[in-house]
């Protein structure tokens, strides 16, 4: 099913309606899970802003996520909460602006192992920077609190994570019917024919990483104060991969198929661990095996958007495959 975008913002409002509604009928244990949706949302979102709208194949994601989470870490102690929010943005932009300069004159695979290589840098200097990170060990952290707002409360930290999906999603969906998100579709489709038209290929590249990376640290800062520990192994390239998968399950540049592939790959798991019951240890195979099949009967995603060039399933095979049939059935005649 394609969807427009009038449809899609529909569908976005709906399901993100319902998500507030979630953690009002359920327990303890599936408010964590619900916060790490969302957490996950505002990663997945910020990728594909990257992927998605920009078409920059990005492999080393997570280690934004991390930056942030470890920014949030280190100045909690020492800084109210609006200007640590400010901290993660500015470090989690300027760390993005120091990567994405010099690489993103690189295109497909080549940009790919680049960024992969930034993300695992990334992870060994967290892991080995003792006198800083304290390295393996991680960092433990108290929620602040400001203002009466306390995000030692599991449900605080989700509803303001969620009103933080919500200020994504209306942000990127305005992005995307502006001139930048002209420029970005551009770029994607055709890099060529978008230099050639005078679009400066360069700053539009840097700006879909700025942001990206700024939504990751964003999530990183959730991440950390709903677990009030952050340690090198939750930003490893597992993650990125993850988050990767989350888009394309979802439809590469499709907000509101981010949002159900997210959903879907957060949840699916606790769905399979509460119903397998014995069969827990084939729990991940099972897992797998359905993300397979996903790619082999629905490559192009769970809610590809209408306006995104079909490029799995193409149009113009097949028109090209009745024109085909047609000339050989004259041919025959």
């Amino acid at each position: 099913m394609l969807i427009n975008n009038s449809a899609g913002k529909l569908i976005s409002c709906l399901l993100l309606t319902a998500a507030f509604f979630f953690p009002l009928v359920s327990g303890s244990y599936m408010l964590g899970v619900l916060s790490l949706v969302v957490i996950y949302l505002i990663l997945s979102l910020g990728l594909n802003v990257v992927i998605g709208f920009c078409g920059l194949l990005a492999l080393g994601f997570a280690a934004f996520y991390g930056i942030g989470a470890y920014v949030t870490a280190l100045l909690n102690p020492l800084i109210a909460l609006p200007v640590l929010l400010a901290a993660v943005v500015i470090g989690t932009a300027l760390f993005g602006f120091i990567s994405g300069a010099p690489v993103l004159r690189l295109r497909g695979d080549y940009l790919a192992i680049v960024t992969l290589g930034f993300g695992e840098i990334t992870r060994l200097f967290m892991k080995n920077m003792d006198w800083l990170t304290n390295g393996p060990k991680g960092i433990s952290l108290s929620p602040p609190v400001f203002l009466g707002l306390n995000l030692s409360d599991k449900r605080t930290v989700y509803y303001c994570a969620l009103s933080c999906v919500s200020i994504c999603v209306f942000f990127l969906y305005r992005l995307q019917d502006s001139k930048i998100g002209r420029a970005w579709a551009a770029i994607r489709e055709d890099e060529v024919a978008a230099a050639s038209s005078g679009i400066n290929i360069t700053k539009m590249k840097i700006l879909a990483f700025l942001i990206g990376s700024v939504m990751a640290g964003l999530a990183g800062f959730f991440f950390a104060v709903n677990q009030s520990f952050v340690d090198p192994n939750s930003f490893g390239f597992d993650e990125s991969v993850l988050i990767v998968c989350m888009v394309v399950v979802g439809g590469i540049g499709s907000i509101p198929g981010v949002i159900v592939g997210t959903s879907m790959l957060v949840l699916l798991p606790e769905i399979l661990r509460t119903f397998l019951g014995g069969f827990e240890p084939y729990r991940m195979l099972l897992y797998g095996v359905l993300l397979v099949s996903m790619m082999l009967f629905r490559p192009q995603g769970i809610l590809p958007e209408a306006g995104r060039k079909a490029e799995l399933i193409p149009d113009t095979e097949e028109i090209k495959n009745d024109e085909d049939s047609n000339v050989y059935g004259e041919r025959n005649r």
